[in-house]
């Protein structure tokens, strides 16, 4: 189907534009009127609408709706490890080597074709191949991740990640006694210049697409030649963790593409990230909620070896 331009008028005095539309036009999510009004396909009385902008009552409104594509998202049978659930969200502590979202090469398996066998009611909440998805996780990275179950609760978690309310917490192990043994690492994040699926800690004059990116660490345990460290990230860039402690010289043991020759030769199949904590607020009251998943077993026994 082509894309389709309607005309309605919302006589919803002192309602959000965004949220008029999408009790008007239920076929698209709140958050999906959001992204067309931010991209200027919605005019009201003739100019462009603000998702949050108040109605007088009365208002025309014009918008282009774009071209419906089917998916071909199918549900897998594959146990989830949740470790909270309520009527809005799903906390689930994904394992190593599973892909949260279908893409290329990924068309099932994933983190979303699990969701959607065990809570069909996921698909259209958010993006049509991300249905849920509020955040994520890399591949190899295992740990917490938050699922939405309805498009008020995206909406309301995806706030308080833009926000940066959301306070998530990772282990990593790296190469070397961590010096300092505490510290901010303040340095921006871009696309690696040339090779394009790699990020790294580059100056936003030499990349548009360099973006500030915080990372707070502290040791947890020091070993003879590796240490255990607590990262709290202050904001979400993409493999943020990965590339600043690669920056400052202590890699994370069995990264492959961040790490140092040595910290490849690894028997664990994968890096040691973990999400091991998030805190947030609850859609349904707002009020914080802390979840907590214990290191993996394969990385608690690698924790062991170093400590004979």
């Amino acid at each position: 189907m082509s894309e389709q331009r309607i005309n309605l008028t919302l006589d919803t005095p002192g309602e959000r534009l965004d949220r008029a539309l999408a009790e008007a036009l239920p076929n698209l999510s709140r958050v999906q009127w959001q992204k067309l009004i931010r991209e200027g396909e919605v005019l009201v009385n003739g100019q462009p609408g603000k998702p949050a902008m108040r109605l007088a009552g009365g208002e025309q409104v014009t918008a282009v709706l774009p071209e419906v594509i089917e998916t071909d998202l199918v549900a897998d049978a594959i146990p989830l490890d949740i470790r909270y659930e309520d009527d809005d969200l799903l906390v689930i502590n994904k394992p190593a080597g599973m892909v949260v979202h279908p893409g290329t090469g990924h068309d099932s398996g994933t983190l979303v074709n699990a969701v959607l066998h065990y809570c069909p009611e996921v698909l259209g909440v958010g993006y049509e191949k991300r249905p849920g998805i509020v955040h994520r996780l890399d591949k190899y990275t295992s740990g917490l991740i938050l699922i939405a179950k309805n498009d008020q609760a995206i909406w309301h978690l995806q706030h308080q990640f833009r926000d940066r309310t959301v306070d998530k917490v990772y282990l990593a192990l790296v190469e070397g006694q961590l010096q300092p043994p505490a510290a901010l690492i303040d340095a921006p994040i871009g696309r690696h210049v040339e090779k394009r699926k790699r990020m790294e800690v580059i100056h936003p004059n030499r990349s548009a697409t360099s973006k500030p990116a915080q990372t707070n660490y502290k040791t947890v345990v020091a070993y003879d030649d590796y240490t255990l460290v607590e990262c709290r990230p202050k904001t979400g860039r993409t493999h943020q963790i990965r590339v600043h402690l690669a920056y400052i010289g202590y890699p994370i043991m069995g990264d492959n593409v961040y790490g140092s020759r040595r910290t490849r030769r690894t028997p664990l199949g994968r890096h040691f990230l973990h999400a091991a904590e998030i805190t947030f607020n609850r859609p349904s009251d707002n009020q914080p909620l802390t979840v907590k998943a214990e290191l993996p077993p394969e990385l608690q026994a690698f924790l062991k070896q170093l400590e004979n």
